[in-house]
């Protein structure tokens, strides 16, 4: 056993426990296992399950990511700050004023990568069972976990509209898998392209919009789907199927996120607030607290405050009751 494949080696073992379990799932209610819809309902359950594992690191990513949103202005104060200064006591200050700045709010600019570099060795673990189909199903190679020789071998012989699962673009002279090869490069960077697109133009204020890391992640809103298109030619049709399965899944999850929790300031927030004034329902307005005065992580990402309702009165918050009038005084003898 290499050093990757030990590396990899409980990630691999629970893909391929969760495939035989989907497996043993749909045959068991009917489904063929050589037809290649059983597998490729195998690889979308795989995602199912994975990506709800994954779901606190996302609550966590919304959390950091609104945080980010709401701290630009301070941010950009610091970089005004520093602006044009190129000694190195600037850089230091500026690094560790805008360090003292995460870590105030409870936030730091990397967190929004959590969830890609936690689905990382699951691709790669499903990549090398997938790219090793053959050499398991004739015995030749073991994978820890519950996937037999058995299952390699229904997969292997599975086929959808023609097109192998374990085929790849480049790595096959079947016609149909580099048709449906292609067919999924596309749907993969339409979705990751839409994915971004949706972020930048819907949850993101306009202040937001005017900074290196936002500049950065226009860059990637072209460059990631031109990635995928040239990496994915050797990818097997089941990785494929996963990654574009993984995308939709984002796709909507951060659909339902932009609607129902939008990012303070940005145009969908408005869109949210035009849509509780139209039910007569109040609207909440977003704003930044210290992790330190709010007690824990969760309640430091934000306070939810009610904004003017549509008839015009400003809703009051509720006080402390106050003590009566001269009950300080003391009583008289």
């Amino acid at each position: 056993m290499g050093f990757l494949d030990t590396l990899l080696w409980p990630f691999t073992w629970l893909v391929s426990s969760i495939m035989a379990g989907f497996h043993w799932l749909l045959t068991a209610v009917g489904m063929q296992d050589t037809n290649g819809l059983t597998w490729i309902l195998v690889i979308v359950g795989l995602v199912i399950i994975l990506r709800l594992l994954l779901m606190p690191l996302f609550v966590r990513q919304i959390h950091s990511q609104r945080r980010m949103q709401l701290i630009q202005p301070e941010l950009m104060k610091i970089q005004k700050k520093y602006k044009g200064k190129k000694d190195d006591i600037s850089r230091q200050k500026m690094q560790e004023e805008s360090f003292g700045l995460y870590k105030k709010h409870g936030t730091n600019p990397f967190a929004s990568c959590l969830p890609i570099l936690a689905q990382m060795p699951f691709f790669f673990a499903l990549f090398r069972i997938l790219n090793s189909i053959p050499t398991i199903a004739d015995g030749t190679k073991d994978v820890p976990g519950f996937f037999t020789p058995e299952l390699a071998h229904a997969m292997n012989e599975s086929t959808v509209l023609g097109a192998h699962m374990s085929s790849s673009f480049l790595h096959s002279d079947d016609t149909p898998a580099k048709i449906l090869a292609v067919v999924l490069i596309i749907a993969m960077s339409v979705t990751t392209f839409t994915t971004q697109h949706q972020l930048m133009r819907k949850n993101m204020p306009a202040s937001a919009l005017d900074n290196p890391m936002a500049r950065q992640q226009k860059v990637l809103l072209y460059v990631l789907p031109l990635v995928f298109a040239v990496t994915g030619v050797n990818f097997p049709l089941g990785v494929l199927v996963y990654w574009t399965a993984s995308n939709l899944w984002t796709m909507c999850q951060q659909f339902y996120v932009i609607r129902r929790m939008p990012a303070p300031g940005s145009p969908a927030e408005e869109a949210l607030e035009q849509r509780r004034q139209a039910k007569g329902k109040p609207v909440t307005k977003m704003q930044l607290s210290t992790a330190a005065d709010a007690g824990d992580e969760e309640s430091a990402a934000e306070e939810v405050t009610p904004a003017r309702p549509q008839g015009g009165q400003r809703v009051q918050p509720k006080g402390k009751k106050r003590k009566k009038a001269g009950s300080n005084r003391p009583k008289g003898r």
